[in-house]
């Protein structure tokens, strides 16, 4: 019979103020905090992805205030007896209860932050009420209603000391070149020991180890294939999404607190066997409700590789994931909600598709509505 682990939180305390329960950077010094056989289930207890930097009463002032350094609170690591590098471990979603202890979520856009960042340089908050698993409601974006489908935005393990360091150089390498990355700081770095908080990996980007991979696919009855690079593999979660679109544009989901389910397996050797070297995952049925899968109902606008300027770039999907969402939000305001709302609610429901990417030089994404939504 498989033993149930649980890793409790006090929600009303921030990480730092709880650190034997989990971590907010990528280290493989990281110590466990709980050791469970292949086929154990665990429970995990998760913080909201700012570490109750605030609450339901928050204002717009309130987020141009927020610091980046505690995010974002991972409840872990775990120890799976067995797992070694070259392993494939296997995690099996069970369930994920939103928000046990409050029933709140929120979605906010932070300066500096987000898709389209420079467009949207003013702080904004959404405060959603969570009704169970069925849907979320908001007075900020009055007349729509998002269903429910929870998934974890972190999920990873513990990189190797070698990942890490690669991950370090290319990251640097990256950012002299005019690119946007977040080396290592140990500002509000958990654990605080300077052995691991000046070295350990921000959370912020997805990695060979997963991490912060914000998929919505990813939802309970989904498993995960992560390639297993540290003894025990060490694997955390934390900043979980009650919904969110294929984008989350504006950097941020429906976030909450949670109780993550999760069970764990071994492919002893796959990973190494196989190549693999990055996140897989596969489910056999629906990862949320069939019309919000599949909207049987939206509006969608596109865009192409041609910048607002009238430059056109080349293959530029970026140029093009830009300008799908610019027209969806110029199309929400027709509907009657400010710039600000509409990317609040292209982050949270509206759907990024890369329709092609053959037709050159311009490649073409759609950004779907689904109308559902709007009660």
């Amino acid at each position: 019979m498989p033993t149930e682990h649980i890793i409790e939180i006090d929600p009303a305390k921030p990480l730092a103020e709880e650190p034997d329960t989990g971590h907010n950077r990528w280290h493989e010094s990281v110590e466990p905090v709980a050791e469970v056989e292949p086929g154990d289930i665990v429970v995990y207890e998760t913080r909201d992805a700012f570490d109750g930097q605030f609450g339901p009463g928050a204002t717009d002032s309130d987020i141009g205030n927020l610091d980046l350094g505690p995010v974002h609170p991972l409840t872990g690591p775990v120890f799976v007896k067995g797992a070694e590098a070259g392993d494939l471990l296997e995690v099996e979603l069970v369930d994920i209860e939103a928000d046990p202890w409050g029933q709140w979520g929120y979605t906010v856009e932070v300066p500096g932050f987000g898709f389209l960042r420079d467009e949207f340089p003013d702080p904004y908050v959404v405060h959603w009420r969570l009704h169970g698993g069925e849907y979320a409601e908001s007075d900020q974006i009055p007349g729509v209603r998002v269903r429910c489908n929870p998934h974890p935005g972190t999920f990873g393990v513990a990189p190797s000391k070698e990942l890490r360091e690669r991950a370090t150089r290319r990251e640097a390498e990256l950012a002299e070149r005019g690119g946007v990355a977040l080396p290592p700081d140990a500002n509000g770095a958990i654990p605080a020991e300077e052995s691991i908080a000046s070295d350990a990996l921000r959370t912020v980007p997805p990695r060979e180890n997963a991490g912060n991979i914000d998929i919505k696919q990813f939802s309970p009855g989904a498993t995960m294939l992560i390639p297993v690079h540290v003894p025990g593999a060490l694997p955390s979660t934390g900043d979980v999404h009650y919904a969110q679109g294929d984008c989350e544009a504006c950097g941020t989901a429906i976030e909450m607190r949670s109780r993550v389910v999760v069970r764990f397996r071994l492919r002893k050797g796959e990973a190494e066997r196989r190549g693999i070297r990055d996140l897989q995952f596969y489910r056999d049925d629906y990862f949320t409700y069939p019309e919000m899968a599949v909207p049987r109902r939206f509006h969608a606008t596109t865009g192409i590789s041609v910048r607002k300027d009238g430059v056109n770039e080349s293959e530029d999907i970026s140029v093009a994931a830009r300008n799908a969402l610019l027209n969806m939000i110029e199309h929400l305001g027709t509907r009657g909600f400010s710039r600000q709302q509409a990317y609040a609610i292209c982050s949270v429901a509206v759907d990024l598709r890369i329709s092609q990417v053959v037709d050159v030089p311009n490649l073409l994404v759609s950004a779907l509505l689904p109308l559902d939504i709007f009660m």
